[in-house]
């Protein structure tokens, strides 16, 4: 057993929850937070229609609702949150709807500086496409990681271009790359985000996503689980029978399969994800989060193992 992980917090993965803890010495709660952002791939200027598994909301099922100001939206989402985390006193405001760089940087700079007054946070985390970085907004955000905690959260989903153009991206492995090493050569903490179990996606294309990824100076990875949602291009291809929704077993598997892959000291934000209960299709059993993430556990504690054990980086 890697010491870097102790046993007796049941986790043999750098989780968000255990580096946050011990960096900032507490509970640190991210508070979803929608700026009105749109997408290239929604407006014309790339594409219509967004990614194919995005619902209306663009990933913002979960944030606030964008017609209330950041304060409003900060208050709002939190209150319930802090019912849950009654031991949480510090607080990332996470711009998750849409994409949170696609508008000139006077209005990035009036939401993002609105997010950082508020009291006792502790940082910023940005959701964003790779595509979607100007060189100003670059320096801008390398401004704001010298003040505080920022982590800017790529969307990557995968390393197959062929993949991407099914999906929809509408943005190639390349265009990431050159996002990535804007923020990466200011300093800039880079979170990626990949989806597991995209339409005609192999294991080892999966596995593969991850391994190059894991070459990377990446601060942090979200693992993601596809979800199908009511009302999406990609719902249409599930319920023609093009492709076939991850089994548990399956998901569980290939999670500690990437973990074993991933170095040992990047963060783990996220293993599954959370669908909306009344709009997800597939696969229903993604919903029992904790029921997933505890038979991720077991399954690591079975095979005896650790994020990073076949990590060229371990």
């Amino acid at each position: 057993m890697n010491d870097k992980f102790p046993a007796e917090n049941g986790k043999r993965y750098l989780s968000q929850n255990d580096y946050l803890r011990k960096r900032f010495g507490g509970k640190v709660m991210k508070v979803s937070l929608n700026g009105g952002f749109t997408c290239p791939n929604r407006d014309g200027t790339k594409g219509v229609g967004g990614c194919i598994y995005c619902s209306e909301s663009g990933s913002g099922d979960f944030a606030g609702n964008p017609s209330m100001s950041v304060t409003e939206q900060f208050e709002a989402v939190r209150a319930p949150l802090m019912k849950k985390w009654r031991d949480c006193s510090l607080f990332i405001p996470y711009f998750q709807a849409g994409t949170n760089t696609y508008a000139p940087l006077p209005r990035l700079k009036a939401l993002f500086e609105e997010a950082l007054s508020l009291e006792n946070v502790c940082g910023l985390a940005v959701s964003t496409r790779p595509d979607c970085i100007s060189e100003e907004t670059a320096d801008y955000l390398a401004e704001i990681s010298r003040r505080t905690y920022l982590t800017v959260e790529l969307g990557l989903q995968t390393v197959h271009d062929k993949t991407a153009a099914l999906i929809n991206r509408c943005h190639t492995y390349a265009d990431f790359l050159n996002g990535f090493e804007m923020l990466h050569s200011r300093g800039i903490n880079v979170c990626v985000h990949l989806i597991n179990g995209l339409p005609f996606e192999s294991r080892e294309m999966m596995l593969e996503t991850v391994r190059r990824v894991s070459e990377l100076p990446v601060h942090s990875i979200k693992l993601h689980l596809l979800h199908i949602i009511r009302g999406t291009r990609l719902a249409d291809m599930y319920e023609r029978g093009e492709f076939p929704a991850m089994e548990l077993d399956e998901y569980v598997s290939l999670i500690c399969d990437q973990l074993e892959l991933i170095p040992p000291d990047v963060i783990i934000q996220r293993l599954t994800g959370d669908g909306a209960k009344d709009d997800l299709i597939a696969p229903l059993w993604s919903l029992k989060k904790f029921c997933v993430l505890n038979e991720i556990d077991k399954e690591m504690r079975r095979r005896d193992s650790f994020q990073g054990k076949f990590s060229l980086k371990n």
